[in-house]
């Protein structure tokens, strides 16, 4: 058994999120299980940038509302409790609703040269705007 005691709080870094986000690392890829994992907060209307992950990712929402989108317009609303799986090379983008704080567990597999994300430009304003209010594409969970 290991027991290791929490690790400090840092703000995710400007070039890869919008807004201000928040990040505990939890566990670091290393080898050979190449885990990692991260608790993140998002405050409103804060969002990663569009990226993708070599071995795909899992967001486990842990509290608040938040939206998940990817490269084809598809957006979903999560909540606490619920988890969404990002296949390996998807496009994707995460962040809080623009009313609403959320954190999420992030977990990834690394391809052995770090945790295999490659990061991309960020999500505009408008493309938020638009996954916030579309109805047709946002997941109602009322």
């Amino acid at each position: 058994m290991e027991h290791t005691t929490s690790t400090p709080t840092a703000k995710a870094p400007t070039e890869r999120f919008t807004g201000d986000v928040y990040v505990n690392l939890i566990e670091t890829p290393t080898e050979p299980a190449r885990l990692a994992v991260g608790l993140v907060r998002f405050t409103p209307g804060a969002r990663t940038n569009w990226h993708s992950h070599a071995n795909g990712q899992i967001l486990h929402i842990t509290d608040g509302v938040g939206l998940v989108g990817t490269r084809d317009g598809q957006v979903v609303r999560v909540g606490a409790g619920e988890t969404v799986r990002c296949p390996s090379g998807e496009e994707h983008w995460h962040g809080a609703t623009d009313t609403r704080l959320m954190a999420h567990l992030a977990i990834v597999v690394g391809d052995g040269d770090g945790d295999g994300t490659t990061w991309l430009e960020p999500v505009t304003d408008a493309q938020y705007a638009a996954a916030g209010r579309d109805a047709t594409q946002v997941r109602d969970l009322t």
